[in-house]
């Protein structure tokens, strides 16, 4: 199998880690087969692929689209380092309101599957990052929805000792507990 595919602490969450297949020429890895992601729980329909690029301190998040367009995500960094982050918005989720975040970067390869329902962002840590993203909706701007970065009752430790970068939007957002189901 060309992947491994790691639980989380919340429910739905996994990390992806490709087998990659390196020599003197360089090196190939398969970033999606869905037969292998069907195998592991993620039977997703994915819609639209973005690619976005970031500089140092960059924080973009928390977002989410609200139903019936809500968007799960497949997240790779394939320049720099981010540290991504997944927080659980399902209001009768035992694990609502928590968040998981891991190291994605050009050198590790990992991915991150982000079920619908959950809120995300990531922070850049290298010089520049670029992301590619798949996503089961495409982009509605009428279900555009944000959670504000460092609203205390989710409290995530971004690991970052400096200031971020937000858009004016990401500064404005609303905390969790002012989302609307």
């Amino acid at each position: 199998m060309p992947f491994e595919f790691k639980k989380l602490d919340i429910e739905d969450v996994q990390l992806i880690i490709p087998k990659v297949f390196k020599d003197e020429r360089g090196f190939f890895l398969e970033g999606y087969k869905k037969s292998d992601f069907i195998k592991n729980g993620i039977d997703i329909d994915f819609n639209q692929d973005n690619h976005s690029r970031s500089t140092k301190g960059v924080l973009r998040g928390l977002h989410y689209q609200a139903a019936p367009k809500g968007q799960a995500k497949l997240v790779r960094c394939i320049k720099g380092e981010i540290f991504d982050v997944a927080v659980d918005i399902r209001k009768n989720s035992p694990t609502f309101g928590k968040w998981v975040g891991e190291k994605l970067s050009e050198e590790n390869k990992h991915m991150l599957f982000i079920p619908d329902c959950f809120a995300h962002g990531f922070v850049v840590l290298s010089d520049v990052a670029e992301l590619l993203y798949k996503a089961s909706n495409e982009y509605s701007k009428e279900h555009d929805r944000g959670i504000l970065w460092n609203d205390p009752d989710i409290g995530i430790d971004w690991g970052i000792d400096f200031e971020p970068i937000l858009s004016e939007k990401d500064k404005i957002q609303p905390r969790l507990k002012e989302i609307e189901d």
